[in-house]
């Protein structure tokens, strides 16, 4: 078959892949949309312009490569399309998976704007890196020289494993620390099978470990080992814990058994499709089936759990948020995933407390919204509609509104690591330094609550940041 030629947006339609069925997803966790077929490939990226300002390219925080690999993969040649996909990104497949291209590189796909469809650069993403690990391509690091010096990295998420990847291809001794019995952060514990099947982070966690990277798991920093202890062994420290801390409602009723926290409640779903026992999870504490569900929240942590709740067979899935469809901040694509599996969306509404049962959760208090002026931000700000209150029966609230930093300079006895008002760490832009010498941070512990795809570009400037020191001092002490 002759390859595909580029530009074919006006004669080949979008296409996605084909997404299961709503009434067959809904009964397990495996991942909703299939593969494309190779010729299905070839053709959707075919339909790429290469157009001479990619703002698909300059929309997506680690600037891939993204017209490069399409016409690779338009013509059959996968293997390089996966050697330019990588050489950007140590993930691609999961940001493939799990990437809101909706708000990043196809939603300002030039062809997109112009009314025919956005290329599926997601789906291709997704698609070249899988064709890579079933034909071998994928190595583990393996470095033309190993270096003497190491560097310690807390917290194995994304952001922290995106750094060690990087750190090992240069030789650089690494060893990652964390608090789970797996790698992996919220890829792993936050993120449920039918956005990011697990096998798929257990590989790359498994590339990691035969590159090199040494992993210490269940290891809580402040506990099992010190923050001096880890900065005496290594020549520079990288903080990557993430924010883990939720953000909560101090209103009438919160305290009610049946109001929990979303990081939760799915931990509680991922750790039970391992095949952990999770005690929360078999006493129906952290549990939704046949329950009412209410889930609290617009982003996409919300949309994990009315999704989750779902699947575990709740008898009705609710999701209040105070903002319109247009407003809310998780992805469009998710929303309608969720409302095609069940859920009702009810928008302008906002929670104003909780009636209980005896002592149990029986409703959320709802008061109805409209949007009034802008805020600081540029978002209409909610306002309350007087007299348009009522209570919406629940078993089960789950309350997904976002996550903020713990206090590490406390939980590590470390007064002097540099925080914000926000309580996030202080470090320079692009590459991760903090004011104190050899520690860095990357990720959310960094930026507050973001995506996956920040997290992986932050760890990545700050691993070349990094290796850039550690070749000066090198050069120095061989002078």
């Amino acid at each position: 078959m002759a390859k595909q030629p580029m530009l074919k947006f006006v004669q080949i339609e979008h296409d996605m892949p084909q997404k299961r069925d709503a009434s067959v997803r809904k009964e397990d966790f495996n991942e909703i949309y299939a593969e494309y077929a190779a010729a299905k490939a070839e053709e959707q990226a075919s339909r790429c312009s290469q157009c001479g300002v990619p703002y698909c390219q300059s929309h997506c925080p680690l600037h891939n490569n993204i017209p490069d690999w399409l016409r690779l993969t338009a013509t059959g040649r996968l293997e390089e399309a996966y050697e330019v996909s990588q050489s950007t990104n140590t993930f691609p497949e999961i940001c493939g998976r799990i990437c809101p291209q909706d708000r990043l590189c196809e939603g300002n796909c030039v062809i997109e704007q112009s009314g025919h469809g956005t290329v599926t650069i997601g789906s291709v993403e997704k698609y070249i890196t899988d064709t890579a690990w079933e034909n071998g391509w994928v190595k583990p690091a393996a470095p033309l020289a190993e270096r003497s010096e190491s560097v310690g990295i807390i917290g194995a998420g994304p952001g922290g494993l995106a750094a060690a990847d990087m750190l090992r291809k240069a030789g650089i001794q690494v060893t990652v620390y964390d608090r789970y019995d797996r790698a992996g952060g919220l890829l792993m514990y936050g993120i449920p099978s039918f956005k990011l099947e697990k096998d798929v982070v257990e590989r790359r966690n498994k590339l990691l470990a035969d590159g090199g990277v040494t992993f210490k798991l269940n290891c809580n920093v402040g506990e099992d080992i010190s923050f001096e202890e880890i900065r005496s062994q290594h020549e520079a420290v990288i903080i990557a814990t993430g924010v883990y801390k939720s953000r909560d409602l101090a209103m009438p009723g919160s305290g009610s058994e049946g109001i929990v926290k979303a990081i939760d409640f799915l931990c509680a779903s991922n750790k039970k499709s391992f095949g952990d026992n999770v005690e929360e999870f078999d006493n129906g504490s952290l549990n939704a089936e046949g329950k009412k569900v209410v889930v609290i929240g617009g982003g996409d942590t919300a949309m994990d759990c009315v999704r989750t709740s779902i699947r575990q067979g709740a008898t009705s899935v609710k999701c209040l948020y105070r903002r319109d469809r247009a407003n809310m901040p998780g992805s469009q694509r998710e929303t309608q995933n969720a409302e095609e599996e069940g859920v009702v969306f009810e928008w302008l509404s906002a929670p104003k407390g909780f009636t209980d049962d005896g002592g149990k959760v029986a409703g959320v208090m709802v008061q109805k919204m409209r949007l009034g002026q802008p805020d600081a931000s540029g978002r209409q700000a909610p306002e309350v509609i007087d007299g348009a209150d009522y209570v919406e029966e629940a078993d089960l609230v789950i309350k997904a509104l976002g996550f903020e930093p713990e206090e590490l300079p406390a939980l590590w006895g470390q007064p002097e690591l540099p925080v914000t008002r926000w309580g996030t760490i202080k470090a320079a832009f692009q590459t991760g330094a903090t004011e104190l010498d050899g520690v860095y941070a990357v990720g959310d512990i960094v930026r507050g609550a973001s995506l996956v795809v920040w997290a992986i570009k932050d760890g990545r400037d700050c691993a070349e940041a990094i290796i850039e020191k550690l070749n000066s001092k090198a050069a120095v002490a061989a002078e």
